[in-house]
Formats: structure tokens, sequence, C-alpha cells
């Protein structure tokens, strides 16, 4: 990984390429981020780069938090991501990371936290098909089946697809491509959906499959 930056949803657009063609983008503000705290092989056993941001009142922040950002010499952030970047030699505590670290065409990977949808049936959750809806199948069309195996070995296999709870958890999107770049504005326009509801917090990082 060679850059990295933690931003936010602002929603879904879309864009004219130079062929006319309609391109569907995600705008993501992107930074500042500042640069929290350097970890290295000496001092920690690997290297690391630690980014924070968007704004938070230093009383909402507990003792620990308030005595790390001082530390740094920063002011307080609301949001904290580790980047391992296979250089941090140029990289100083205190320095300005923004959205012109990428440029148009690079490829990205997008990480958030998806939309919870909540507790979820297996049609909606697993995608199985339903039962017919006529013909004396009755009040069960949505329902999963049987669960069971035989007599041997008598007991529901680990793994099984049943219904449960939904989304809320941290999915990664890969190899989207950066459309267009706002440095005044922070803002990066990726093409294809991301995941996560609007205002939702998002890292970008560079493509691992690219």
């Amino acid at each position: 990984m060679q850059k990295g930056i933690i931003g936010k949803k602002i929603g879904m657009t879309q864009l004219f390429d130079e062929k006319g063609m309609v391109v569907p983008v995600t705008v993501i503000e992107a930074g500042p981020c500042v640069v929290v705290q350097k970890k290295t092989v000496e001092s920690d056993g690997y290297q690391a780069v630690q980014l924070g941001y968007g704004e938070v009142k230093v009383n909402r922040l507990s003792k620990p938090a308030k005595g790390h950002f001082e530390k740094a010499g920063v002011a307080p952030k609301k949001t904290l991501r580790e980047f391992r970047f296979e250089s941090i030699d140029e990289i100083n505590v205190g320095d300005i990371v923004k959205a012109d670290v990428f440029a148009a065409g690079d490829k990205v990977d997008v990480c958030g936290i998806s939309k919870g949808k909540g507790y979820a049936g297996t049609i909606k959750r697993w995608n199985n098909h339903s039962l017919k809806a006529s013909h004396g199948t009755g009040p069960v069309a949505r329902h999963a089946g049987s669960n069971g195996s035989t007599s041997s070995p008598s007991r529901v296999f680990k793994g099984k697809r049943l219904p449960g709870h939904l989304g809320a958890e941290r999915v990664t999107v890969q190899n989207l491509s950066v459309v267009k770049i706002d440095a005044e504005n922070n803002l990066i326009a990726v093409k294809g959906a991301i995941p996560g509801a609007k205002g939702g917090i998002v890292v970008l990082t560079d493509s691992v499959k690219a």
C-alpha cells in the first residue's frame, strides 16, 4: 500500500466522459487528514501511519484519547484509521493528507460499513428462491424449509444459510476507478457504488488487484 485517506460518503450522481457517455459516480469528501501517529518496526514491530479525520470537541474525548492527541501536537479528530504503507520515511506526525494524493485514473479499494437491514429471512439474506405462492402452498412461500439432515447425522451442519442479522458489517469494494478529483473542495468521484449510507465513514486505499 502506497496511498490512503479517510473520507465521508456524500452520495451518488453522474458525470459525462469525453465521449459523452454517462458515468455513475459516488462522491466522497476525502480529507483533509492529519498524521496523528507513526509506528515503526523498532518500536511497534511493524510500520504504519495513523490518520485522523473530522473535527470533535475536546470535552467529547476520554483522557487517554486527549493525551494521545496532545502527545502528537495535533487538534482532536473524530475518526482514526491506521494504514500500513510500504514506505513511511517521508511522512511525519502533523503532516496533512488531502484528496489530491489520488489522481483521476487511479484504481482504489473503498472500505466502509454497509447499511444495516436488521433481521432478514433467507430470501433477502442469501438470495434463496421462494416456493410458488399458489396451488395449496399455504402461508409458507418465503419460509426457509427443512434445515435438518436425515437420522444420521441428526443435526444441522455449521454454515447453514438461515435467517438472521443482515448488513451493518465491514465491506470492501475493490478495483474502482477514480473519475475526477476536486482538490480545492477535497472531493473524489469514484465510479460505481460504495458501501454504507450517506454520511458514512469510508477508507480509500490503493487497489491490491490493480
